[in-house]
């Protein structure tokens, strides 16, 4: 085995001694930093590679905080006022993407100079949880001239995590393979239940 096979093995047992020490370690000193903050290396190697990064020029990481828990609904003193309809549960409420996709969103949002490649999860405590965001400078010669990453610097991947796009985002749209994922086959749920419930004829010429 390799060395990035052994470091996620480690990140595999969780509650073993050891990773309970670093983790408890490492988020009281996360805590003690910035909500958003750039990192001088990643935190998991092995998982930074596999999501796609490269220790070269042009790739960045930063690391945010997000604060555990649902999501209270945004109405004046607690109140939705209005049609019956609308009055509903104003707290227990959960959001429709994950932590993570926000969290990339977030990062991605502050710094607009750079794309968001993907993300993957670093630590946890009671109140936070800690994700590193993998970002590219897609005006950077070393990534325009690299084939293998410079489909980022195409126009249409601009902010490609508001859009769902990144491997967090694309959880919460019901996307994959397979027999559990047929609702969402051709792009999106809206687009296989308009495939499925609209006539075509061919006309008669």
């Amino acid at each position: 085995m390799g060395a990035y096979n052994y470091i996620s093995e480690l990140y595999r047992k969780k509650q073993s001694d050891v990773m309970r020490y670093l983790l408890r370690i490492r988020c009281w000193q996360y805590r003690q930093l910035t909500k958003l903050h750039r990192v001088p290396k990643s935190t998991r190697p092995d998982r930074a590679r596999r999501l796609g990064y490269r220790a070269k020029q042009g790739f960045v990481i930063y690391r945010i905080c997000m604060r555990r828990g649902g999501r209270k609904r945004p109405v004046p003193k607690g109140c939705p006022y209005g049609k019956p309809k609308t009055s509903g549960a104003v707290k227990q409420q959960k959001p429709e993407r994950n932590l993570q996709s926000i969290a990339e969103e977030r990062a991605g949002r502050r710094l607009r100079g750079l794309r968001v490649l993907n993300s993957y999860w670093v630590a946890q405590d009671s109140t936070y949880k800690y994700y590193e965001v993998i970002l590219i400078d897609p005006f950077h010669k070393a990534i325009r001239r690299d084939p293998k990453i410079n489909w980022l610097c195409a126009p249409t991947q601009k902010h490609r995590e508001l859009r769902g796009l990144t491997h967090a985002g694309k959880k919460s749209r019901g996307l994959g393979k397979g027999v559990k994922f047929n609702g969402t086959i051709g792009g999106s749920r809206r687009a296989c239940w308009l495939r499925k419930n609209s006539l075509k004829m061919r006309r008669k010429r």
